[in-house]
Formats: structure tokens, C-alpha cells, sequence
């Protein structure tokens, strides 16, 4: 078990408050869209945004349960208890509706994670956010005219010399930013993956995502997960306005 892992679900058993902002800021998003999907149209966004809140509250009263020697995905822990708490949510309202009651199941009644199915689809969202942790880590970390030399080539898909002009820079200047920036990104890239992953699969998914190779492909990879993550967040973001919320 790599030592960032551990060291961060030690923090989240103590309660460091740092430690579980990230932990919401990181998979919030994925949790929120998987609960909307699951809940097929039924539940309007302010309730998904409390189940998903209600699932980070269930998650920090049983953290104690989760092994990470088990080698089970994190990720797949957290959509287990989100199930369980869209399951109470569905049985409240059909409860409500028969004007009967029916007891919750608690977390400690059964193993969150037995007979849950994962598709692709969270696991690729899971990466993807993790991949956004690093690029707004690495964006915290950097010089703010490194980083936006770094968001306007890659990201923004400007050519050298567009940049250099813009910025009042040489194309050498923009060339070496643009690696410094690159370096930081693939370490942060590594340690937020250790960080949270508990499987070899995991540690994997950098290279199958193409984050591994050269600075061309490193960078095309890259570009395509950021535009992917800002796609749904801009529609999510809508959807939430159209709702009111």
C-alpha cells in the first residue's frame, strides 16, 4: 500500500477537516451525476445535492470499516453507501405514499459493497476527477504566468509563437514554462492517483489513459480529460440553474 494512500485515510479517521474538503471537492461532482443517473428523473437536483452531502456524512461515520489492505477501489466504497442512502430516500417515498413505515437499513446491518455493480462510466468519471485534482494542484502550486503559458498551448490549443506574443515573452521562454509546468503536473498527476487508489488497476489508469508516454501524448491526454471534466461541469452547472438551485 503506497504511503500517500494510507496516510490520507488516516487523516480522514482523525477528522482533518482539510482532508475531507478535498476528499468532497474531488469526488462531489461524480457522486451527484451517478445519484441523478440511478435516480432516472425521479429526484430533482437539490435533493441529489443532499443525498450526496447525506453520503459524505454516512461516509465519515464508518470510515473506521473501510480497509484499504482489502485492495476495494475507495471510489467503489462511496458509491456504496451513496446506493444505500438513495435506497433509504426511495423507501421513505414509498413509505410515505402506502402511509406506512419502514425501518432504514443501517450501514453496520450488511457489507456496503457486496453485490455492487460498477460500470465504466463511474470508473472513467473517478479518473477523470482525480486527473482534475492534479491540474488544479498543480495550477495552486505554480507561477501564475507558468500555468497560464501551460493552459493556453495545451489546453487552449495556441500555437508557441500566439502565446509568446500575447505574453510579451520569447518562444524559448514559452517553451521552457511550458516543460516546468508539464513536470509538475505529472508528478502531482502521481501523487493524487497514489493518494487514492487501493488496486493495482488504479495505479494502472494513468498509462491506459495515455498520461505515461511522451510530452505530445501526455498532453493530448491531458487537454482531452480537461475538456471532458469542464463539458460536464458547465452542464451540470446549467441544469442546476434551470432548476433554481
Amino acid at each position: 500500500m503506497h504511503q500517500l494512500t494510507t496516510t490520507f485515510v488516516r487523516r480522514l479517521r482523525n477528522r482533518d477537516e482539510a482532508a475531507w474538503f478535498e476528499l468532497w471537492q474531488v469526488f462531489g461532482p461524480v457522486l451527484r451525476a451517478q445519484l441523478s443517473r440511478w435516480g432516472g428523473g425521479r429526484i430533482g437536483v437539490e435533493t441529489i445535492r443532499d443525498l450526496s452531502q447525506e453520503t459524505l456524512a454516512n461516509l465519515s461515520r464508518s470510515i473506521e470499516r473501510f480497509d484499504p489492505e482489502r485492495g476495494v477501489r475507495f471510489s467503489t466504497w462511496l458509491l456504496a453507501i451513496a446506493r444505500h442512502v438513495l435506497g433509504d430516500e426511495l423507501d421513505r417515498r414509498g413509505a410515505a405514499k402506502r402511509g406506512s413505515g419502514r425501518r432504514a437499513l443501517s450501514l453496520g446491518d450488511r457489507d456496503p459493497v457486496s453485490d455492487l455493480q460498477v460500470d465504466a462510466a463511474y470508473e472513467r468519471r473517478i479518473f477523470e476527477a482525480k486527473v482534475h485534482a492534479a491540474i488544479r494542484r498543480t495550477e495552486a502550486d505554480s507561477i501564475f504566468v507558468a500555468f497560464q503559458v501551460y493552459r493556453m498551448r495545451v489546453f487552449d490549443g495556441q500555437t508557441g509563437r500566439l502565446v509568446a506574443e500575447q505574453l510579451g515573452m520569447s518562444e524559448a521562454t514559452i517553451s521552457r514554462q511550458l516543460q516546468s509546468v508539464r513536470i509538475s503536473l505529472r508528478k502531482a498527476l502521481e501523487n493524487v492517483v497514489a493518494q487514492w487508489s487501493f488496486t493495482p488497476e488504479e495505479h494502472s489508469e494513468i498509462s491506459g489513459a495515455g498520461l505515461a508516454g511522451d510530452d505530445n501524448l501526455f498532453d493530448e491526454a491531458l487537454a482531452e480529460i480537461y475538456h471532458s471534466h469542464e463539458a460536464r461541469r458547465r452542464a451540470e452547472d446549467a441544469e442546476s440553474r434551470s432548476a433554481g438551485v
